[in-house]
Formats: structure tokens, C-alpha cells, sequence
């Protein structure tokens, strides 16, 4: 083989030689680029995300629901409305659930206390509590105590749910005694009383009050600043949908479920 022939085989030898390891750093600078930008990816949530809610956060809870919805497509927010005592029975008893929104501390403590919360219940609103009458108040009520006038049918929220507990801290206050014609299991029921006219009024939150429109009005009263309820949010301990769960509370607490909460008459923590 001659001297030039030599030359030319080990002249394209070693330019081989660089486009293989070319290629390889190529290659593998591409690979730590996809794990990284892998990595960095926040994850897709999907599925349902089943919530219980006290029945004072249908309203609200609907429409965060939607919203939530919306800002991650797949998955679905289901609702189980009803009163916070029921709910928390349900879910220590082995209800399948993600999130449980109870309308007072006591009621959460029922689920913690049986180990079925995932870390600790955040408070994410407040709530105070009103007379619903019927409209026009026909019957001139103009503050707690007229509730006890004779012939005046009022509706309470049973004392175990937390309108009731509420209610009944509001007239302890006041030193008043009021035997209502109905004590209701949720909040909706009782101040559905009144829009149907089987009673004359009824103690629920400003919330039900404001959602139900021109069907009642609302009269406030003093000792409701004594008798406000936090709402306490957790993740249940077994919850089938835990990704989706987590980021639905954290909308929930979020400057814009907030926006949503308030504008339905909520307190803010």
C-alpha cells in the first residue's frame, strides 16, 4: 500500500472517530434534556375527584367545581351535599370520598378523630348566620328575640348540624328559649321552610340567605357575631383521586376560589 494511500485511510479513520462521538454527545445531551424538561412537567390530573360538602357551600362549590373542571380537562368534580355531621358519619362509616368540606370544626373532628383526614384540616372560610323571613317580613322580625313571639312558626337546623349548634350558642347568649316547629338536618332544608312557606321564618347563614334571592329576606341580628362557623377543607386519608384532590383544595384556598367564595357571602379565614 502506498505512502499517500495510508495517509487518506487514516485521515477519514479519524473523522469518523469525531462524528461518533459527536453523535454520542449529540445524543446524549438530548436525553438529559427530555428527562429534564420530564421532570419538570407538572403532572395531568384526571379523573373524578369526589367532594362532601356542608349544604351551605352548594352554590360556591358548584361553580369552583366548573371552574375546576375547565382549568384541567379529564377530570370531574361530584358533589355529595348535605349536613356536616351526616357527611362525616358517611365517611368514617367507609363512604369512598377525596375531600371532605365540613361547616365546623367540631363536625371535621368527627373524621380526624377516626384517622380518615390526610394531614390537617385548613380553614378556608367563615360564615355567620341570619334570620330568613318571608318576603316583605310580613311578621315584623327585627332581631333574635322576636323569634320567640307566640304564633310565629320558626325553623331551626337540628342541634347536632353546625347551623344549629350556631344557632342555639346565638340564643344561649340571649339568655332565649325558642321551641321551633321543625328542627331540619341541613341548612337547605330549613330554609326551604320558609321559601315554601310552611314557616315564618328560620336561622340560617347569610350565604343561603343571599342564593336564595327575592324567595326570603334576611334580617341580621347582633349575636350572630358571637356564633360564627369556620369551615374547615381536608384530603381524606383513603381518597381514590389524592392528585386531583390536593389541587382541587388548593384552588379552593386560592386568591381565585376566594374571589368565588366571598362573592357568595363567605367570610374570609
Amino acid at each position: 500500500m502506498t505512502r499517500s494511500v495510508r495517509r487518506t485511510l487514516r485521515v477519514t479513520g479519524a473523522a469518523a472517530a469525531a462524528l461518533l462521538a459527536l453523535s454520542a454527545c449529540s445524543s446524549s445531551g438530548d436525553s438529559s434534556t427530555e428527562d429534564a424538561s420530564s421532570a419538570g412537567a407538572p403532572e395531568k390530573l384526571s379523573g373524578t375527584v369526589t367532594v362532601f360538602a356542608a349544604a351551605s357551600l352548594k352554590e360556591s362549590f358548584t361553580t369552583l367545581g366548573a371552574d375546576f373542571e375547565k382549568a384541567h380537562p379529564g377530570t370531574k368534580v361530584t358533589f355529595n351535599f348535605g349536613g356536616s355531621d351526616s357527611l362525616a358519619s358517611g365517611i368514617t362509616g367507609g363512604a369512598p370520598a377525596d375531600v371532605f368540606a365540613a361547616a365546623s370544626p367540631k363536625t371535621m373532628a368527627i373524621v380526624t378523630d377516626a384517622g380518615d383526614a390526610s394531614g390537617t384540616p385548613a380553614t378556608f372560610v367563615r360564615n355567620e348566620l341570619e334570620i330568613a323571613t318571608l318576603p316583605g317580613n310580613p311578621d315584623g322580625i327585627g332581631s333574635l328575640k322576636d323569634l320567640t313571639k307566640a304564633g310565629l312558626k320558626v325553623v331551626l337546623c337540628d342541634k347536632t348540624v353546625p347551623c344549629g349548634a350556631a344557632a342555639q350558642k346565638a340564643l344561649d347568649a340571649d339568655k332565649l328559649e325558642l321551641t321551633p316547629v321543625s328542627y331540619e338536618q341541613d341548612v337547605k332544608s330549613a330554609l326551604t321552610k320558609v321559601e315554601l312557606k310552611e314557616a315564618d321564618a328560620a336561622v340560617v347563614y347569610k350565604t343561603d340567605v343571599k342564593a336564595a334571592g327575592d324567595k326570603v329576606e334576611g334580617v341580621e341580628f347582633p349575636e350572630s357575631a358571637n356564633a360564627v362557623n369556620d369551615y374547615p377543607i381536608a384530603l381524606l386519608k383513603d381518597a381514590p383521586n389524592a392528585a386531583a384532590a390536593k389541587e382541587f383544595i388548593a384552588y379552593v384556598r386560592s386568591a381565585e376560589g376566594q374571589k368565588v367564595l366571598t362573592a357568595s357571602g363567605f367570610l374570609k379565614p
